[in-house]
């Protein structure tokens, strides 16, 4: 349940460190109900949510804030880049919000994984859609989260670049030792994972 509208019931969903995840549904199932509770950015009506140990729903809101910001990363549908900012200021926002040392070595690192290291200075109308893409994934991973979390990264995308996507993904996982749970619609991705649940919408009353 989410507010007063039952949008999601799922009895139990457990994912061991590291795992890989595909949270299939269609449009309304509660793909992104699930991502942002998970995330700690919605809390469910009932039920617990534990990320890291942490029982998301002990923590008052500053301090899910900064448990967010240090171990959870979200790569949005939209990527929400400041535009007054070039891509090093936007991916150092994530520690800064996070109370963490600003490390512009991390950023290099990153963006080098990525191929993104000559972007840096670059602000992000000069970016092409998929180096913002990418910027995305970069700023979800600054603070070597725990739980890292997408929100339909693939569904607008044609074959290569859907795996492509994809495979940043993975990688990015791995090197941090993220688990990754992916949200879509989009079953062209299926085997490319090796557990996944499917939604379904709620019934109405």
């Amino acid at each position: 349940m989410y507010g007063t509208t039952p949008v999601l019931d799922l009895p139990r969903f457990e994912v061991a460190q590291g795992e890989r995840w595909l949270v299939l549904g269609l449009s309304g199932s509660g793909k992104t109900t699930l991502l942002h509770i998970l995330g700690g950015l919605l809390r469910p009506t009932q039920g617990t949510v534990v990320v890291a140990d942490q029982d998301l729903g002990a923590l008052r809101e500053d301090a899910l804030d900064r448990f967010r910001g240090r171990h959870i990363g979200i790569v949005f549908q939209e990527n929400h880049l400041l535009p007054t900012l070039t891509v090093e200021q936007n991916l150092l926002l994530a520690p800064y919000l996070a109370g963490l040392p600003q490390d512009r070595a991390r950023v290099r690192e990153v963006l080098r994984h990525l191929d993104l290291e000559d972007r840096a200075g670059a602000f992000p109308d000069e970016l092409s859609t998929g180096q913002r893409q990418r910027v995305g994934i970069a700023r979800a991973v600054m603070n070597r989260p725990r739980l890292l979390l997408a929100d339909e990264p693939t569904s607008s995308l044609d074959d290569v670049r859907s795996a492509r996507v994809l495979d940043l993904l993975f990688r990015e996982a791995e090197a941090i030792g993220a688990t990754l749970i992916v949200t879509t619609h989009d079953r062209r991705v299926q085997e490319r994972f090796e557990r996944r649940i499917e939604l379904a919408p709620p019934v109405s009353a």
